[in-house]
């Protein structure tokens, strides 16, 4: 079982190193060193039903609901769009005391926005229950999609808690308001990308 699982990790791993907008909000929130623990455990369990779901299979849920892709789509769109805004703004606004202080949003709405993040975005459903659920196909043995699965997972959690917190190597740059306007202006490019992607 060692050979699917290290396969279920590669495959695993090289999906979710795309950036994208859950990476950024969990490479963003390293570098404030903010609820880090309890964000990445929330992006990696996330990760872990959909690809089990996915392992399970998922193919029924959406010849069942043919229109659930594009209504999540839509609102996955709409969700980055809004929240590329608030990053252009912030950015334009300038006003990062908060940020170079320490401070930042409370637990709550840390983990509300990263699981808009992560259960809105049509991507997740491709990578975790479209492309990993259909890879699985390839292990007809129970015990070898199980190990493919769990390697998968595993790519997951090494994957967030890595980006996490390996982002605070990084937090020497980030010690003035000019670098986490950048920051904000570029999350915000790629979002705003992310959800015209999602709408064509």
């Amino acid at each position: 079982m060692i050979g699917p699982a290290l396969t279920g990790f590669a495959t695993g791993f090289s999906l979710i190193l795309a950036i994208g907008a859950q990476n950024a909000f969990v490479l963003r929130q390293g570098l404030a060193r903010a609820h880090v623990f309890w964000l990445c455990l929330l992006c990696a369990t996330s990760d872990a039903v959909l690809i089990s779901a996915g392992v399970l299979g998922f193919d029924a849920i959406t010849q069942a609901f043919p229109a659930l892709p594009r209504i999540m789509a839509l609102a996955g769109a709409a969700f980055l769009f809004v929240y590329g805004a608030t990053r252009f703004v912030a950015a334009w606004r300038g006003d990062y005391q908060m940020q170079l202080a320490g401070k930042t949003l409370a637990l709550g709405p840390t983990l509300a926005t990263a699981a808009a993040f992560t259960w809105l975005n049509p991507h997740v459903y491709l990578d975790t229950l479209g492309l990993v659920g259909a890879y699985s196909t390839n292990y007809p043995d129970s015990a070898d999609k199980t190990a493919f699965g769990a390697g998968a997972v595993l790519a997951s959690f090494v994957f967030f808690f890595g980006l996490g917190y390996g982002a605070r190597f990084l937090a020497p740059v980030m010690q003035s308001a000019r670098a986490w306007r950048i920051l904000d202006a570029a999350i915000g490019v790629v979002m705003w990308a992310l959800a015209l992607k999602l709408l064509s």
